[in-house]
């Protein structure tokens, strides 16, 4: 059987690079040999390739294991339109709202989905703004355009707001301040494209931060993951459902991961959607698909086969 030229793109010049390294690692390291040839292919903080094209190598498919501006965001997936060649994940548009969380929220709030209280602001912003939509606090601040919680933080109220604004700023140009909620962090990941399905439910309980930051995310034991999550199959379903709906709303292909807030720990509230999780060892969709009785490796077969269905 003729073996699938598969390209692993991984870094990049966003602030995910070495997460996206990882990813990358991860799955070449676990593609299998017997199916696949593989070209690793590396992206510098500077954009510099290496090697320098995959255009000329007669790829059949591009893995995208990149995450963030560069590589999450649409403009890798444009590029590869452009050049005729197939790609794991979600297309242009998805990959673009899904990275611009105030555009997502947007589309949430017209597909009538649960999302939090929220403002954009921009530099030269109010501090009344803020507080005439949220009143005194306590705030979670983010930039508009970013993953893995890089520049974000919680806020306890309206005296602190410069410090976390500022610090969302230096990632980006727009930044979304919400009503902080307290409650239990859930994820639930996706396979699939049209009918996507849903893996068992995830939650988070981090460990080293005050939410599910970059350091819980990424370092050893920063976070206690409990998969299945004990909410009962009601609330269960609800998310599930819920997260179906997100993934459907932007025609989201391949695979994803919707990240929620359960206010009150019982109404769970929409975060955010990743079209390009995680995929090194600590990271939620691969446990969640191992839950499922899906091995690492089965799992970069069903996102490459996914991605040459839709092709």
């Amino acid at each position: 059987m003729k073996k699938i030229k598969v390209a692993v793109l991984m870094g990049g010049k966003s602030s995910e690079h070495e997460i996206s390294i990882l990813s990358g690692q991860q799955v070449v390291s676990n593609l299998n040999l017997n199916k696949y040839e593989i070209l690793p292919v590396v992206i510098s903080k500077t954009g510099d390739w290496k090697p320098e094209s995959i255009l000329d190598k007669k790829i059949d498919i591009v893995f995208i294991a990149m995450h963030g501006k560069y590589g999450e965001d649409g403009t890798i997936q444009g590029m590869l339109e452009l050049s005729g060649i197939p790609y794991t994940g979600s297309g242009v548009l998805a990959s673009s709202v899904g990275m611009n969380k105030g555009t997502f929220r947007k589309l949430m709030s017209a597909e009538n989905l649960p999302i939090p209280k929220y403002i954009k602001i921009k530099k030269g912003y109010s501090v009344v703004e803020i507080t005439k939509k949220l009143d005194n606090g306590p705030y979670f601040v983010k930039p508009e355009n970013g993953g893995s919680s890089v520049g974000a933080s919680i806020v306890k109220n309206i005296d602190e707001i410069k410090k976390a604004v500022d610090l969302s700023f230096k990632h980006d140009d727009n930044v979304l301040v919400d009503e902080y909620i307290k409650g239990r962090e859930i994820t639930c990941a996706l396979i699939g494209n049209d009918n996507p399905k849903a893996l068992p439910v995830i939650e988070i309980k981090p460990l080293k931060g005050k939410f599910f930051d970059y350091e819980s995310k990424y370092t050893e034991s920063g976070a206690e993951e409990i998969v299945p999550a004990d909410l009962g199959k009601s609330l269960t379903k609800e998310i599930q459902d819920l997260s179906i709906k997100v993934y459907k709303s932007l025609s989201c292909k391949g695979f994803g991961r919707v990240d929620f807030i359960l206010k009150d720990n019982k109404e769970p509230i929409i975060l955010e959607i990743n079209t390009i999780p995680g995929l090194t060892p600590m990271s939620l969709l691969p446990k969640a698909a191992r839950a499922a009785g899906i091995s690492y490796s089965q799992l970069l077969d069903i996102i490459i086969n996914n991605a040459i269905k839709k092709n």
